[in-house]
């Protein structure tokens, strides 16, 4: 006798799936040999091997399954199943995050074709497959662009151009990462914030709002809810969001939409419908008091009911990244007057996932994990995927208070590279 719901999760770090079965839900994780940890077969009712990118090969590998005892939803938390998890959503006739709306979110071309049709968040844009065109658009628009992949995430290849000299470097940075198309925008100035969501039935509730410090890279390495500069945009940010969810046809799940705030206003900088990372569903937890890696699951299955309201902030949190300089690390020393739950992975070992312990936290108000030691490389900070020598995160009276706490706990962990 099987349990009440079943669902098929596909790829991703499946935290979102533990204490799955004292919620009476049955998990068959979709999943690559070796790209997961082993530890988390105990919460699922099995685990089947497929490429997770590959729609048609989940969808062989599911159907015989739906087939005995129906699947009442198919997900995925990351972002290169979207799509493929979309094809099994439409072909088995759940409900979900449909593969065109996965594609819209997916393709950042497609999604400023999908807004300019709603008339939504301005943002010339364009297209471009050679240094010429880069140049024609540069002068088109006459101050400050972006070149990046159409369907780029991470920070990964991001090539600001501000004078025609400057596209033919970006133009060769992209072609030696294997690209022939690119995605041309105007830059967008101002902070970068984010809304994460939940929808159910085609209503959609803005919760945490977030801001972020990064590199010359664009590389996020520090997030902290609720934003200070989101805060007085703050109704303008959560309906846009939910024009945004319409217009790109999601009716159910999480979403994650990042912003920029310009002086003309909110303008749209890309989309997913999936959790976010970097942990912002644990500092939605513990700012907001929601815990989007429950309803994940429980919201689509009616076990939970999505709020009514957007809620307030109780709390602040932030989470950063250990940022040390790149090379060989000669050692790694912590105060002794640190005031946090402190873990270290092993020398040799390689994290599971990309926040290890986090779910360890969840009662710690200041943490911290040193992933590198002695004799460990680390790589410059190109993407957000280089943030490898472990984190803190914390929780404070509101979010300065969280970011002062993390700041005190990288500066009391020192790592020596050379």
């Amino acid at each position: 006798m099987g349990l009440k719901h079943r669902v098929a999760v596909i790829g991703g770090r499946p935290a979102p799936i533990t204490g799955a079965r004292g919620l009476d839900i049955d998990v068959v994780l979709v999943h690559e040999p070796g790209a997961y940890d082993p530890a988390i077969r105990v919460h699922c009712e099995q685990i089947v091997h497929a490429p997770i990118a590959d729609g048609p090969a989940i969808l062989e590998a599911l159907r015989p399954l739906h087939a005995q005892r129906p699947f009442d939803r198919v997900l995925t938390t990351t972002e290169p199943a979207g799509e493929s998890t979309g094809h099994v959503v439409d072909a088995l006739g759940v409900p979900g995050v449909s593969e065109y709306t996965a594609r819209v979110l997916k393709n950042k071309a497609l999604m400023r074709e999908v807004l300019a049709e709603n008339e939504l968040s301005p943002v010339r844009y364009r297209e471009v497959r050679s240094v010429a065109e880069i140049r024609d658009f540069l002068a088109e628009v006459g101050g400050r662009i972006v070149v990046k992949p159409v369907d780029g995430v991470a920070s990964l290849h991001i090539n600001p151009v501000a004078e025609p000299h400057e596209a033919a470097d970006a133009w060769a940075a992209l072609t030696a990462a294997g690209l022939d198309v690119a995605l041309a925008e105007e830059f967008l100035d101002g902070p970068v914030v984010s809304v994460d969501s939940f929808s159910y039935a085609g209503r959609h509730l803005p919760i945490g709002y977030s801001q972020y410090r990064m590199n010359e890279r664009f590389v996020e390495w520090e997030v902290s809810t609720p934003s200070r500069v989101a805060a007085p945009h703050r109704e303008e940010l959560f309906a846009l969001t939910v024009r945004l969810l319409d217009a790109v046809g999601l009716t159910e799940g999480p979403s994650h939409s990042e912003f920029v705030l310009t002086a003309a206003g909110p303008r749209v900088l890309e989309s997913h419908a999936r959790l976010a990372g970097s942990g912002a569903p644990e500092l939605v937890r513990r700012a907001f008091g929601l815990d989007l890696n429950r309803m994940f699951l429980t919201v689509p299955l009616g076990i939970d009911e999505l709020p009514a309201r957007s809620p307030q902030p109780v709390a602040g949190a932030a989470v950063r990244f250990f940022t040390p300089d790149p090379g060989v690390v000669k050692q790694v020393t912590v105060d002794p007057s640190l005031a946090a739950d402190l873990r270290r992975i092993p020398p040799g070992e390689t994290p599971q996932v990309f926040l290890p312990h986090l779910d360890e936290f969840r009662e710690s108000q200041v943490a911290a994990v040193i992933v590198k030691n002695e004799g460990d490389e680390i790589p410059p900070l190109l993407t957000v995927a280089d943030c490898v020598s472990g984190y803190t995160i914390a929780t404070g009276r509101d979010a300065a208070d969280a970011v002062a706490k993390t700041d005190a706990v990288d500066a009391a962990i020192v790592f020596e590279t050379g």
